[in-house]
């Protein structure tokens, strides 16, 4: 029997014997059938498994032990370790499931940018349950590697399924020792970052220095499941209108610190919300991820299409200012734009006329002179013009010409 934990001392567990009880019965059950004693576990590694079974159990907390764990034993005294898999496994994935109530099943939604609630935890995959708790900072990465394996186990070997093989009392300690230390203890991975401390902190007031640097070494030496779901909840927070903008700079300046160290499965986490955004037609939300995709220089995951309406929309604008009043005061935040744009992609070929247009009449001013704090970009940009942008710049400085003389159109082209 399982003996209740004794306060301010070292619990210890202690079981029944068995041999003399589980021995008769089993040759008896077994002759009664008619089939051999040998299709059930011997009495020898019963033996053995119960032995060593109350070292394990003192590893799991009182608080965390069930009636599933009881029957557990009740399978291991009748050498059923396929069914003490089973259960030992249903044990696993229920405290999981309580360690993500405890989190907070409100706050995952925020970190993980999808609707969330008791009924999606009870709906969970195993394999996906265990990916949440890794990325939630619940198991570490080996106790997540381990779980993982026993995952497999239980579909394939226990009673669950229809097995592929069967299981020894070794195996079945074993398995039994990866779930009780890293899905029945309060185990805590020391890498890992404080999810929800996280949060408050980008929520709170604008991030000094100190700050920036103390959460971009947390994330960045967290490991990579963490940090891409983290950089999921940053992205989040940027793109949500609703959010303050102390919030969204916190996150912008965070994200533009780690973006170097993105790995492709982050990249594609992002492309995909970025399009989720665009496919459910949430302007404002879709707007701000191509801001937030321009300002981490990642304009080249975007597709030909988005890449063509940036340039075009910040062509124009800079094209508008120009034309307005207070030119020449107002023409060097949108220059600045545009050559940081060409910075960090090549123009689509389908916006080139309109950036170079906008470039060309920018630099050469109108009938009052030019922006002179513009004038360094609009040099930049017209220096690293592609030969196919230089041949468009040709032709708007003969469009007068070619249109007076109608002849000469084929000779130039």
């Amino acid at each position: 029997m399982l003996l209740p934990s004794i306060p301010g001392g070292s619990e210890k567990i202690a079981l029944p014997a068995i041999n003399g009880l589980t021995a008769s019965m089993l040759t008896s059950l077994t002759s009664a059938l008619g089939v051999p004693r040998t299709v059930l576990a011997a009495d020898d590694q019963i033996e053995h498994a119960w032995t060593n079974l109350p070292r394990l159990l003192e590893r799991i907390p009182p608080e965390h032990r069930s009636e599933t764990l009881v029957r557990m034993c009740v399978a291991v005294a009748t050498g059923l370790f396929d069914a003490a898999v089973n259960y030992a496994w249903n044990a696993a994935v229920l405290e999981l499931r309580a360690e993500v109530r405890r989190f907070g099943l409100a706050v995952v939604p925020q970190i993980t940018g999808k609707p969330f609630d008791e009924s999606a935890l009870l709906d969970l995959k195993d394999a996906d349950l265990l990916q949440l708790c890794l990325k939630l900072n619940m198991v570490s990465e080996d106790g997540f590697f381990l779980l993982d394996q026993c995952r497999d186990i239980r579909n394939n070997f226990s009673a669950a399924h229809p097995t592929m093989g069967t299981l020894d009392e070794t195996e079945f300690l074993s398995f039994l020792n990866r779930c009780a230390k890293h899905a029945l203890s309060n185990e805590r991975n020391p890498r890992g970052v404080d999810i929800q401390g996280m949060i408050a902190a980008v929520k709170g007031s604008r991030f000094t220095a100190s700050q920036l640097d103390t959460w971009t070494e947390r994330l960045s030496q967290t490991f990579d499941a963490q940090r891409e779901l983290l950089v999921g909840t940053l992205y989040g927070i940027y793109c949500d209108p609703s959010s303050g903008e102390e919030a969204r700079v916190n996150a912008l300046w965070v994200c533009e610190r780690l973006a170097p160290i993105f790995i492709p499965r982050t990249n594609s986490d992002l492309i995909d919300r970025h399009q989720d955004y665009l496919a459910k037609g949430d302007e404002a939300r879709h707007k701000a991820s191509q801001g937030f995709f321009e300002r981490l220089k990642l304009l080249s995951l975007l597709g030909e299409g988005e890449q063509h309406a940036l340039f075009t929309s910040a062509a124009r604008n800079l094209l508008s200012v120009h034309n307005a009043y207070n030119n020449f005061y107002n023409e060097p935040p949108f220059a600045e734009r545009l050559s940081a744009l060409t910075g960090q992609n090549r123009v689509p070929e389908t916006a080139q006329y309109e950036f170079v247009n906008s470039v060309v009449t920018c630099a050469v001013g109108n009938q009052w002179g030019v922006s002179n704090m513009a004038l360094p970009y609009y040099e930049k940009m017209i220096r690293s013009f592609s030969p196919q942008e230089i041949r468009i710049m040709l032709q708007l400085l003969f469009v007068p010409f070619l249109a007076a003389e109608p002849n000469m159109q084929k000779l130039y082209n």
